[in-house]
């Protein structure tokens, strides 16, 4: 990338690679993020996830192809300046039992040359303040995330990568760090997160890739990768005790649409370019109809759509 040209991009990848002899970790990898993002990485299991954040933290050297964060190669003696803005909580984070939860953070402070004065607040708003002092042996898996969360945030850093970051938190945990990060996107650092809880992060991020054997097998917003699938959309009718008879006559013509009944409560499916067919035969019958829910395709139903026509 000349130097002459602007780009919104924190991070830049073209034709990435990554062999370990005949396994093809990752394989020809295309990706821009652009600064203050909150970017979602999703995959089945050996994807090449963990392998991609490595290449992007400057660990693994790609076999081929270029990666740039915020201008740099990921590289090199001008990368270690630019890494020093970078926080990263892995999958697995390796503890000291034998420390306390505040000696911890003051421990990996020193490592990357961050404020030490910064731990004892930061252990607060990760709620670990009345814990600060106990030994880490001690701590529940949920508080061991808080901390491991904690480290990634020192220093301030402009680029995050946290790595299956909500495991261990309870539902509470889970909300109060998704409103640190939009936080910290309001501050405009980037965030690049994998998971595979997809129905936590499907209403979170701002854009997502889905990898599948070392590639990226789609890309794009949440809306974007339904509209490419045309996932079906399912409407949840509660109907009046004896009404199914009524609405299998007004579908009979709909041959698109499909009918299940399980008592009063019939799911209607259909392609999504027949959604406003289906709703006006079902407004019409609003005598009938006591409640109706359209439940639109889930990042999962996304997954595993992506994951059935790979097949």
């Amino acid at each position: 990338m000349s130097n002459n040209v602007i780009s919104n991009n924190v991070i830049e990848m073209r034709d990435v690679a990554k062999y370990f002899g005949d396994t093809r970790a990752v394989d020809g990898v295309d990706l821009t993020v652009q600064t203050g993002e909150l970017f979602g990485l999703i995959g089945h299991n050996g994807a090449g996830k963990t392998t991609l954040f490595k290449m992007l933290l400057g660990l693994l050297p790609p076999t081929r192809g270029e990666i740039r964060i915020a201008g740099q190669p990921a590289h090199g003696e001008a990368f270690r300046q630019v890494r020093r803005g970078i926080g990263y909580l892995p999958e697995s984070l390796a503890l000291y039992d034998n420390l306390s939860g505040l000696e911890t953070l003051c421990f990996f402070a020193r490592l990357k040359g961050a404020d030490s004065a910064t731990c004892k607040p930061l252990l607060n708003k990760l709620g670990l303040g009345d814990a600060a002092h106990r030994w880490v042996r001690g701590y529940s898996k949920g508080m061991r995330q808080r901390l491991g969360f904690a480290q990634a945030l020192l220093g301030s850093p402009r680029l995050l990568f946290l790595d299956e970051p909500t495991n261990g938190l309870d539902p509470q945990g889970i909300r109060e760090f998704y409103q640190i990060l939009r936080e910290l996107q309001q501050q405009g650092v980037t965030v690049v997160l994998s998971s595979h809880i997809l129905a936590e992060i499907q209403l979170r991020v701002d854009r997502l890739a889905l990898m599948r054997t070392g590639k990226i097998q789609a890309l794009g917003t949440v809306h974007e990768l339904r509209e490419a699938l045309n996932l079906p959309l399912d409407f949840q009718l509660t109907l009046r005790p004896g009404a199914a008879t009524l609405l299998q006559q007004a579908l009979a013509k709909q041959l698109s649409a499909t009918l299940q009944l399980d008592g009063e409560i019939a799911h209607v499916r259909c392609p999504r370019l027949h959604k406003m067919v289906i709703l006006r035969i079902l407004t019409a019958l609003n005598d009938v109809i006591m409640d109706l829910h359209i439940r639109e395709p889930s990042l999962e139903d996304v997954f595993l759509g992506y994951s059935d026509a790979a097949q």
